[in-house]
């Protein structure tokens, strides 16, 4: 039998409409969401930002290029731009203005783009660039796409935790970090030791590139293709795609923090946290800074224990449980309103591995950093640190990152006498599984 023909989509409304001046028929197929005119057409989904209505003219924004009409204007920053037309359908009639009005709103609605965006801005993160990338490139997108939003810029270290602590949720469709990945760490945390904990984290949050490293907008645009730019990661969050995010909670007696990033101990904690001191120099420090501790490696004394992958269960040596105990680690937690983490079973801890270790570094995402894709496939869903001593110099201890952060800090390291959340001790850490949400691109860009 030969090939049936699709039968083709009917159209919602069909209008003789001037375009940019210009009669010609109108279409706009509800199905496929597509307004075509002539040889032009536009996917509401994929390319339309937003529109407003100005006298008889609806003013339809759109990421459109090389369809040889429009007025374009531009938004970007390093070295990258993104064309945004504007077409003008002026209708001829009041009725129809008002049916094509409603018709494309409805649409717009039914894709589930956020209308209220809370946005931290973090100044002081990176080369200092936020606030510029903000106003240059995040905002104008905003605004076409119709998107109310408040901005608060980071005044310090743990500002953004304190204000998702008591941030009225119910008044906003997502949360966005304009800045590196700490801001978005900061965010987890505050929104995780909420009483209404439960339903603040389901509150989808955003990244837009603007710090040091962007592990997490690198990792979620790379992982469909795209370029981790300012103008990628604005767009996923303004088509309204969503996907869950893993989280790990990290737990020493009574404290606990709640990671998405990364957790580093040894090399790569040293190398990000000591090269603080080079943060004039922008990204290049870490690579400055990593010439130095590779050519005079540290080793540190230590064990780590885990719940090994299928297909792992003979990877390292055999775990000794003997006088492990979860109650201490479970039952500390009574005094917390927020979330207290996952329960540990520490029988399911099967194997270890003993040091000296030159690094340790557990990966929540793929990319560490825009050139750092250090765990493709992360496996391990529980975890046990014991960090000790360095292996040539007893004297000294090492420094725990987690997430861009210092953790803890053992005796003789850089900023030694400066107060952490957890001692240089043995650490837990569990996964749960799509615990938070985040903006994300579509598989199709």
């Amino acid at each position: 039998m030969g090939k049936t023909n699709p039968t083709p989509v009917a159209p919602v409304l069909s209008d003789r409409v001037r375009v940019n001046g210009v009669e010609t028929l109108v279409t706009f197929t509800a199905e496929e969401g597509i307004l075509r005119w002539t040889e032009n057409c536009l996917s509401i989904e994929k390319e339309v930002l937003g529109f407003t209505v100005e006298g008889t003219k609806i003013k339809v924004r759109a990421i459109k290029e090389n369809d040889g009409g429009g007025i374009i204007c531009c938004s970007g920053n390093t070295g990258v731009t993104v064309k945004i037309r504007s077409y003008n359908l002026e209708m001829l009639s009041e009725v129809s203005l008002r049916i094509w009005t409603q018709k494309l709103q409805e649409f717009i609605d039914s894709l589930g783009r956020p209308k209220r965006l809370f946005v931290f801005v973090n100044p002081y993160g990176g080369k200092r660039s936020a606030s510029k990338i903000f106003i240059d490139s995040v905002k104008p997108l905003l605004d076409d796409a119709n998107i109310d939003y408040t901005v608060q810029e980071t005044k310090y270290q743990l500002h953004a935790k304190e204000v998702a602590k008591s941030l009225d949720i119910l008044r906003y469709d997502g949360i966005v970090c304009v800045s590196g990945d700490g801001i978005l760490v900061e965010v987890v945390n505050g929104l995780l030791e909420r009483e209404d904990w439960d339903s603040a984290i389901k509150m989808p949050l955003g990244v837009v590139p603007a710090g040091t490293g962007n592990g997490m907008a690198k990792s979620l645009l790379d992982a469909v293709g795209l370029s981790c730019t300012v103008a990628n990661a604005t767009l996923a969050i303004i088509r309204g795609h969503k996907q869950s995010l893993d989280v790990a909670t990290i737990s020493q007696e009574q404290n606990r923090f709640f990671s998405v990033l990364m957790l580093a101990w040894g090399l790569i904690a040293d190398i990000d946290i000591e090269s603080e001191k080079y943060r004039w120099m922008g990204s290049a420090r870490i690579d400055y800074y990593a010439m130095q501790r590779i050519f005079c490696l540290r080793r540190y004394n230590g064990c780590i224990k885990f719940v090994a992958a299928p297909g792992y269960e003979t990877f390292g040596e055999p775990a000794d449980l003997e006088g492990e105990t979860i109650t201490e680690v479970k039952l500390s937690f009574v005094q917390h309103k927020g979330y207290c983490g996952p329960a540990f079973h520490m029988k399911e801890f099967n194997r270890k591995i003993e040091g000296p270790f030159v690094s340790v570094w557990l990966h929540n995402v793929p990319w560490g950093g825009e050139d750092a894709l250090a765990a493709p496939d992360a496996k391990v869903k529980s975890f046990v640190l014991e960090p000790g001593t360095q292996l040539d110099d007893p004297s000294k201890e090492g420094i725990i990152d987690v997430d861009g952060e210092v953790l803890a800090r053992g005796k003789g390291t850089y900023k030694s006498n400066y107060k952490t959340l957890m001692t240089y001790e043995k650490l837990h850490i569990k996964i749960d599984q799509g615990l938070a949400t985040m903006f994300s691109p579509s598989t199709i860009s």
